[in-house]
């Protein structure tokens, strides 16, 4: 009689946490089933790939990188402007090889490594910029991009889109690609 009794509690302890098991699914389905409070939209956001050069934080619109590539040996070219490091050679495509820090004439806080390369490119132009290190891609609210302060110094207005809560910097890189600054056509006789 025991065991018929035994039989009985574990076919009610069954009957139970099935009884549990489907409450606790109901109530996740029903959560589930709720309209999200904020619908967020990919065009409300704006994916940037962050990297750093010296102590400051900076972003480039991930629609314009082509990739990411290890700085390993480079070509000096004489006679360029002082932002110009050199080209490199990938995979047989030759890059010119940007000094942002140059460019902007930023002031040389501490030593960078200056180890990566970010290879940016439009529909007209394509060249590579330096990076200290490479911070991955991040998307952000449009919203959340403020205008610069003016205490970011040394990057002229007309390169900036804006700047995060979290102090990223984030440069208009359709200006940068489109600078006629850039582009070095000299002639030698």
């Amino acid at each position: 009689m025991t065991k018929a009794k035994g039989t009985t509690d574990e076919k009610q302890k069954e009957h139970a946490s099935f009884s549990e098991k489907r409450a606790i699914l109901r109530e996740r389905a029903r959560i589930l089933a709720q309209e999200p409070l904020q619908v967020v939209h990919a065009e409300d956001n704006l994916e940037l790939l962050a990297f750093r050069l010296s102590s400051e934080v900076y972003a480039v619109e991930s629609q314009y990188v082509r990739e990411v590539y290890p700085l390993k040996d480079f070509t000096h070219l004489p006679g360029t402007p002082p932002f110009v490091l050199g080209i490199i050679n990938m995979r047989g495509q030759i890059f010119s090889i940007v000094d942002l820090k140059k460019f902007f004439d930023l002031p040389k806080k501490g030593l960078g490594q200056l180890n990566k390369l970010i290879i940016l490119h439009d529909e007209k132009m394509e060249f590579a910029i330096l990076a200290d290190d490479i911070l991955g891609i991040q998307s952000i609210p449009l919203s959340a991009i403020q205008p610069a302060p003016p205490t970011v110094s040394g990057i002229g207005a007309q390169y900036l889109r804006g700047i995060t809560d979290e102090r990223i910097i984030i440069l208009d890189t359709g200006k940068i690609l489109g600078d006629g600054n850039i582009i070095v056509h000299q002639e030698v006789d």
